[in-house]
């Protein structure tokens, strides 16, 4: 395999151009092609893309978007990722024999992830500042012996990314209960956890209602707090099927986002030669946290659409035949006050009316979010609250109408079905116990935030990671990263070297995995993996590359590996038959998880299977009524002091959740650099401040702490007045790991007081971009 040197690390000022107003076309196209070429090669650029989202082929290790199964299903992110694992750069340990890990937490993330994939297992002893090698037996040696010496399996903390496959999944769940802990935080505790939470209050279950044939033949869709140009790309061509086919669409953002606005498809004339085809009909600047006012406004004007023509706007028969608790709703809702509903959304009566007259005139309704609703305070009420809308009219359980919650992560999803989760039903764990015959512990464990704070508090006393980036994707930065100094041992099972890898307890281990791409053999032959997308499809995935080392391991084999050598003879799970073949791996899941029986069997269809989903299905809502409920939401939102924004973290379009491609952000017209806040224009004058130059970004959070960005570019830029957006993960740092969603513990995000001072550093040098 031929080694390439990585690109330098820039240091530069910002350059700024204007917001662009359409997605996709030519420049995704040309980029794509450099992008994988520049990384892979030739050969395996060919291998790899003609097999993403094919059958038989690579499901993307990116987004959870479905796929339309066609000869060309992947989007410009989607190829960078996969361009990406399957890097030619390598990290072996001549790399850290000459870097000290304390020289490596001065790098950038993007720098860090530029030096390609891990090689080989590696150790940290106590005291050192250099990984170095260590054998395979001698790393699980490592970590047994510290697992079975912590005075309660609760000091250890087992963290899960949504890359892992369904089959790691399961065994990492089973690995960890049968050690005697739920402590099982994973990447949805971030992200998704509200719409879980929510939905499953409301409607049983805490997935989306919808399909993809869903979204493509409803008549409105409404898209909220979401960016799909950039994290969801494969969306745009859904979107486009639907307005050909007469749909109306609905964007609900601060920002403008290309995506949302015109999309040129790169794979139609229309979308190279032409304009291509614009997407958002209306575009609803709305005030961040503003989602649960406009809900609420909507939902009032249904009810009086009803009182003028009774009969002839509310769904009655679904609403007396599926649901409880209309009254209580619907009183409330009357009452409130379009001062406040105008106020708390930062839209017009005139604007909230025009969207419940979009309502009014569709059959059929999808309402879609993303972390622009899950990551506030009032996250679960604003949930909530939308699906009051849907439920007014019926728009659950029928074609072309539901609730689309959009994860961003390819598996994410699955790694809950599969039991990755620190709450799990008494019915998963009875199933559990009745399989592999121990008693798995019954007390919830630790999400991420309260591992963190664990971690903080000398509770936690080891880290487990399979996969992802945690003190990155994690609020409050600093003292994330203070806590890991606080553990005596972290594991991370990893492709690729990120900033968790340098934030380590006393002794610090990483253990090389397989990628998607890469063909995993093991004693009975090639291996295929399952992963579930966004609306509960479930399908196989099999990689196709020669590994990047012969020390690899797979995921599967490296948790089967671990749990025998901790567990010994403690529980009888067939680790090592199960490592063998995966598919005794899908039979247990089969007996255990629910709507999974004959999973063998299912996932050799081509397109895999739809798992079942009682709301969408058949109307069946498995709430503690056993109907779909109406809730009563108190109407909240924040007050800002005179001079303060209120900041939301986001990703650039050159990005994958923590993980930094380059300092781009074309769409948004932000290159060279991430270290910017963007504020409208208004408020910059009102400010006192000048478009261009440099800031120190505080945050103001009730302990009184020093939360701090400092010698960023201000940005004037067309974001919702009194809001301003800077770049995720470096503004970690300024969300409190104490201000959470209230109900789901999400960290608040999206919702960040801070105000802005003239920079104390002048100018900045930019020399550690990315790090905060």
């Amino acid at each position: 395999m031929t080694t390439r040197a990585p690109r330098s690390d820039p240091a530069r000022e910002p350059r700024v151009t204007p917001v662009e107003k359409s997605a996709a076309g030519w420049p995704a196209l040309g980029i794509t092609v450099k992008r994988s070429l520049d990384e892979m090669g030739v050969g395996t650029t060919l291998r790899t893309l003609r097999k993403l989202n094919q059958p038989h082929g690579i499901d993307c290790p990116g987004c959870a978007w479905p796929d339309h199964r066609k000869a060309v299903e992947f989007c410009e992110n989607g190829a960078k990722h996969v361009a990406a694992e399957a890097t030619l750069r390598r990290v072996g340990p001549d790399f850290f024999r000459e870097h000290a890990i304390s020289e490596l937490r001065l790098r950038s993330d993007w720098w860090l992830e530029e030096q390609g994939r891990l090689t080989e297992p590696l150790i940290k002893p106590a005291g050192a500042d250099h990984y170095q090698p260590i054998t395979w037996d001698e790393a699980f040696a490592v970590i047994a012996e510290q697992l079975n010496q912590l005075d309660s399996p609760d000091q250890a903390v087992f963290y899960t990314s949504g890359r892992t496959s369904n089959e790691a999944a399961f065994l990492y769940q089973l690995f960890v209960r049968a050690y005697g802990t739920n402590n099982l935080p994973d990447c949805s505790n971030m992200c998704h956890e509200s719409s879980g939470f929510a939905l499953k209050e409301v409607i049983g279950i805490g997935k989306g209602s919808v399909t993809l044939e869903d979204v493509e033949r409803s008549e409105l869709i409404i898209i909220c707090g979401q960016n799909p140009g950039t994290n969801h790309p494969r969306m745009l061509t859904s979107l486009e099927k639907a307005k050909r086919r007469g749909a109306v669409i609905v964007a609900v953002n601060p920002m403008p986002e290309a995506g949302l606005m015109r999309f040129k498809n790169p794979q139609t004339p229309r979308g190279l030669l032409a304009n291509g085809t614009q997407l958002a009909d209306d575009y609803l600047q709305i005030r961040l946290a503003g989602d649960q006012a406009l809900f609420v406004g909507v939902g009032k004007l249904l009810l009086e659409a009803e009182e003028r023509s009774p009969g002839t706007v509310l769904d009655h028969d679904f609403i007396s035949r599926y649901t409880d608790g209309f009254e209580p709703y619907a009183s409330q809702v009357r009452q409130a006050s379009w001062d406040e509903l105008e106020a708390g959304s930062g839209l017009t009566r005139g604007e909230i009316s025009k969207l419940a007259e979009r309502i009014l005139a569709a059959k059929s309704v999808i309402i879609a979010w993303a972390m622009g609703l899950t990551q506030h305070k009032r996250a679960v009420p604003t949930i909530r609250e939308l699906t009051n809308v849907q439920l007014l009219r019926g728009n659950i359980g029928r074609p072309g109408a539901g609730l689309l919650p959009v994860r961003g992560h390819s598996n994410v999803q699955g790694d809950r079905t599969m039991g990755i989760y620190e709450k799990m039903p008494p019915a998963f764990l009875d199933k559990l116990a009745q399989e592999f015959h121990f008693q798995p512990p019954r007390e919830p464990g630790w999400d991420s935030v309260d591992s963190v704070a664990a971690m903080r508090d000398g509770k936690a006393r080891t880290l487990i990671s399979l996969g992802g980036n945690l003190v990155r994707a994690i609020s409050d930065t600093n003292v994330a990263e203070a806590a890991m100094a606080n553990l005596s041992l972290t594991v991370s099972i990893a492709t690729k070297l990120n900033r968790s890898h340098l934030m380590t307890g006393e002794v610090a281990l990483i253990l090389p995995t397989l990628g998607r791409t890469e063909r995993d053999r093991q004693v009975t032959g090639l291996q295929q993996v399952t992963v579930e997308d966004s609306m509960g499809a479930v399908h196989a995935t099999r990689g196709v590359l020669q590994p990047a080392s012969e020390h690899l391991r797979s995921e599967v084999a490296i948790v089967c590996g671990l749990a025998r050598r901790t567990l010994g003879d403690k529980v009888p799970v067939a680790w090592e038959e199960m490592t063998r073949d995966y598919s005794v791996v899908r039979e247990h899941i089969g007996h255990v998880v629910p709507g999974c029986q004959d999973y063998n069997a299912k996932i050799s269809a081509e397109n895999g299977f739809l798992l079942p989903h009682g709301p969408r299905d058949e109307r069946r809502f498995d709430t503690a009524t056993q109907k779909a409920r109406f809730s009563v939401n108190d109407l909240e939102f924040l007050e800002l002091p005179p001079g303060r924004l209120l900041l939301q973290t986001i990703r650039s379009h050159d990005q994958f959740n923590t993980t930094v491609y380059s300092n781009e952000d074309r769409y948004r017209g932000i290159h060279r650099s991430r270290r910017v806040v963007l504020v409208n224009p208004e408020d910059v004058a009102e400010l006192g401040l000048s478009d261009g130059e440099h800031v120190d970004v505080f945050s103001e959070w009730s302990d009184h702490a020093e939360r701090c960005l400092r010698d960023y570019r201000l940005v004037a830029y067309p974001i919702a007045r009194h809001c301003a957006a800077a770049y995720f993960p470096e503004a970690n740092v300024l969300v409190p790991l104490a201000s959470v969603a209230e109900g789901s513990n999400t960290p608040t995000s999206k919702s960040v007081v801070v105000r802005l001072e003239r920079s104390r550093a002048g100018a900045s040098r930019f020399g550690l971009a990315g790090v905060p």
